[in-house]
């Protein structure tokens, strides 16, 4: 058995010996990569990662003035569609919790009761009120008649039975009068009274009406056509089943204008300083990387802040796409390239090509007929070149890698 596995062993070693002996040189030369130095248009670019979403939107609301019928917490989300589902004008989009509600209704409706016994029986104590006052006028206007008549048969009468008799009219006279002014500020008090509890009851009963409209509107409809995007909240969540929204901030969801989108990114603030309003974007999203579309930077934050997976600060930064696409939807990831300086008619090789020791810029060069150790004069690079401005010639073979024999090789110096 281990006679057997000696002789694999053996087998397995003698082929990587011939392996290696046919194909090594090949291998070295397949390391040595050449590619041509290009001339033309070099741009330095920013790439970062973006989210579409609509440049603006309509709010869907819940209910409105919760505040006025003394609803202060906030309200929870029994239901809500799910993001991104078409709707027309109408449609069912989410339904909140009721109970607080319920609960207040009918507390309202037991002192609407109240109210209306106590209506009936104000009106009820003001009828009987009144109707004495005015039974005790009818009865001083009969007495003052009757002293009348007597002061009219007593002129045949003394003195002093005539003057008894204009006393007893004249203070009948004065009853009369003093009663129909005190019937006077009755009725007034009277109609004050039933004026009072009529509009504490008509205040009720139209906090009823507002509180039976407000909780129709618990069930939440679409305003118009559209797509239903989730609302995020400060931290970037989104508002779904389960959620609350508050009697100050009662959007439940949103219906975006899919015509026009922005890509929103975040820029680390060592790059920020290239960034400026109006320069050009091109824009890619990652679901469908074969399509490109253009864009513009516009709006740059002026205050960073901190980015949530590292430690490290960033700026928002919003990009318009000029362009319209039946295929772009909100939270679709983008790819932006964000043009910060272009350059044209200019020499550039790839990044890996370059080389440096000490002070000493220089790129390995194929000439034809050797390879030759050359310095160069570079200027600006983006994420994948770097113009030389100094050193090649358009066409030059250079390097990707450092070719065999390099320590041979000596410096070609660029002549002042």
């Amino acid at each position: 058995m281990k006679k057997k596995i000696y002789i694999t062993l053996a087998v397995a070693f003698a082929l990587m010996l011939l392996t290696w002996y046919f194909t090594g040189e090949n291998d070295q030369n397949a390391l040595d990569v050449k590619v041509p130095a290009k001339y033309g248009l070099f741009e330095v670019n920013v790439v970062t990662t973006g989210e579409l979403e609509a440049k603006s939107s309509e709010n869907i609301h819940g209910p409105e003035n919760l505040r006025s019928i003394q609803i202060w917490s906030d309200i929870k989300i029994n239901e809500l569609v799910p993001e991104g589902t078409i709707v027309d004008s109408g449609d069912f989009v989410a339904s909140l919790d009721q109970t607080e509600v319920v609960s207040k209704l009918k507390d309202l409706e037991s002192e609407l009761e109240k109210l209306e016994s106590q209506y009936t029986k104000t009106m009820l104590d003001t009828s009987l009120t009144l109707r004495g006052a005015r039974n005790d006028l009818v009865n001083l206007e009969f007495a003052m008649e009757e002293a009348q008549i007597t002061v009219d048969q007593s002129k045949f009468e003394p003195p002093t039975t005539q003057r008894q008799a204009k006393i007893t009219r004249d203070k009948a006279k004065r009853t009369f009068h003093q009663a129909v002014e005190n019937y006077t500020l009755r009725y007034e008090k009277a109609k004050a009274e039933m004026q009072e509890v009529t509009a504490t009851l008509d205040q009720a009963k139209r906090k009823k009406k507002r509180m039976l409209d407000i909780l129709g509107s618990f069930t939440v409809n679409a305003p118009k056509s559209g797509m239903i995007i989730y609302k995020r909240d400060w931290r970037g969540r989104k508002t779904q089943t389960g959620s609350s929204i508050s009697p100050w901030n009662n959007v439940v969801a949103k219906l975006p204008d899919l015509s026009k989108m922005i890509s929103k990114t975040f820029i680390n603030e060592i790059d920020i300083s290239k960034i400026h309003k109006g320069q050009i974007v091109r824009i890619s999203i990652d679901a469908f990387p074969d399509k490109e579309y253009a864009g513009i930077v516009d709006d740059v934050a002026n205050i960073g802040q901190q980015n949530q997976n590292s430690d490290a600060k960033v700026f928002e930064v919003t990009i318009s796409v000029n362009e319209s696409d039946s295929i772009m939807r909100p939270s679709m990831t983008t790819k932006n390239v964000i043009v910060t300086a272009a350059y044209d008619s200019v020499l550039f090789v790839p990044l890996e090509s370059i080389h440096n020791n000490d002070s000493l810029t220089y790129v390995f060069v194929d000439d034809g007929r050797t390879t030759v150790k050359q310095e160069v004069v570079v200027g600006k690079s983006n994420e994948n070149e770097i113009i030389i401005e100094q050193g090649l010639s358009q066409g030059d073979n250079v390097y990707l890698t450092i070719p065999e024999s390099s320590n041979e090789l000596s410096t070609q110096i660029i002549d002042e």
